[in-house]
């Protein structure tokens, strides 16, 4: 790259800090306002789950998440207000897209910082499900999406769980050889702050580890080594009980049963064509890089959560109050976003094929028209909820 074109990366990645820091504020008015409607069920200004979440910590003192901790003393600091809330909140998103970028240079292998990476990261933190009305009429509600703005424990949970997963995508290279001590609590520390904000990642993210692992033992990594890797989610395991105590308990009325597209159903007008459409960008990359699935372990590892947070999805409910929440969505949800970025970087390697060069840039620019729409949804999606809109809304 030579100084001209330099010039042009930095101003381009300042642009996108500029646009960065107004997503930030736009995000802090939309929390601020989600987190002062009054508990109405029937409110459907600025609607999200944000003030039943800080009324069931300052109110009913129920201790769900780690996040109501947080809460606390936010609520504390502001001296009764909910501005800090918001505030938090706010930096929460924001930095998901800086994780986001970082996730991103690994797998594209870039040293630093560039127009690309920050651009992509910016662009995969709005984007939405397809919207096609014959499938669902619901911009949101009728599909599956890896963003969200109305749920604050999937916030905090995607920024933990993003670093967990940068982080062990950094150890995975080399745990074969060596794990310390120090990176054993790094990886441990972040899957239980995660598990212990939201537990979806880790039913979505531990179960393919464990498939990781057993194949690496069949590869003839020491036992030693891949023991030390997987015992990494012991800790979050006593999380998971405790959550499932103070959700699940006997004084609860809410359990689990096994009810197949039951959450997928419930507000789509063709379920199947609404799942399809969700995850239309990376489906569509993947159909077309089939060859390189068995072979790339990182991609092959991402479209196994996927599967694995799908099937959760697709068969567990809850029942009891909670029975139309779609609470079993969530892991999915973190997976679909993770399938975007890895998706992202097989679509960049469309443009380097060096055979079928002409058919790989029409795919290319196919993929990418298919990839405009879903950021355009979102940034629409997004534009009404600024708007006090629902998320309930229609197209």
């Amino acid at each position: 790259m030579n100084a001209s074109d330099n010039k042009r990366n930095r101003r381009a990645v300042w642009l996108l800090w500029a646009g960065i820091a107004v997503y930030g504020l736009l995000c802090l008015y939309l929390f601020y306002m989600q987190s002062i409607q009054p508990l109405d069920y029937d409110n459907r200004y600025f609607q999200s789950d944000l003030p039943y979440h800080i009324s069931m910590i300052i109110d009913d003192g129920w201790y769900y998440s780690f996040t109501a901790y947080a809460y606390q003393l936010l609520h504390w600091l502001g001296r009764g207000t909910t501005v800090l809330i918001a505030v938090f909140l706010a930096a929460v998103t924001v930095l998901c897209i800086v994780l986001t970028e970082r996730l991103l240079r690994l797998i594209l292998k870039r040293d630093r910082t560039d127009a690309l990476t920050l651009g992509a990261a910016f662009a995969l933190n709005l984007v939405m499900p397809f919207f096609w009305r014959f499938a669902g009429e619901y911009r949101y509600v009728s599909y599956q999406s890896g963003n969200l703005w109305h749920n604050s424990t999937y916030q905090c949970m995607k920024l933990i769980a993003l670093a967990a997963f940068l982080y062990y995508e950094k150890l995975e290279s080399h745990y074969k050889e060596k794990i310390s001590l120090r990176q054993w609590f790094t990886l441990a520390g972040l899957l239980f702050l995660s598990t212990g904000i939201k537990p979806s990642f880790l039913t979505v993210f531990a179960p393919v580890l464990a498939i990781r692992l057993l194949a690496d033992l069949f590869r003839k990594v020491p036992f030693r080594q891949v023991f030390l890797l997987g015992s990494t989610v012991l800790p979050s395991c006593g999380v998971i009980l405790w959550q499932n105590m103070v959700l699940f308990g006997a004084d609860t009325g809410n359990g689990m049963a096994f009810s197949p597209w039951y959450t997928f159903s419930l507000h789509a007008n063709r379920t199947k064509v609404a799942v399809l459409c969700s995850i239309a960008f990376p489906l569509v990359i993947l159909l077309f890089s089939l060859r390189e699935l068995p072979k790339d372990r990182k991609y092959l590892f991402v479209w196994g959560m996927t599967g694995v947070g799908f099937l959760e999805a697709l068969c567990l409910v809850e029942t009891g109050s909670r029975s139309r929440d779609g609470n079993f969505l969530w892991g999915y949800c973190f997976a679909i976003f993770l399938v975007f970025l890895y998706s992202f970087e097989k679509w960049v390697l469309f443009l380097k094929k060096e055979t079928h060069v002409l058919f790989y840039r029409i795919l290319f620019a196919g993929t990418g028209c298919i990839l405009a729409y879903q950021l355009f949804c979102g940034i629409y999606f997004f534009a009404r909820l600024l708007a006090g809109e629902t998320y309930f809304m229609m197209g």
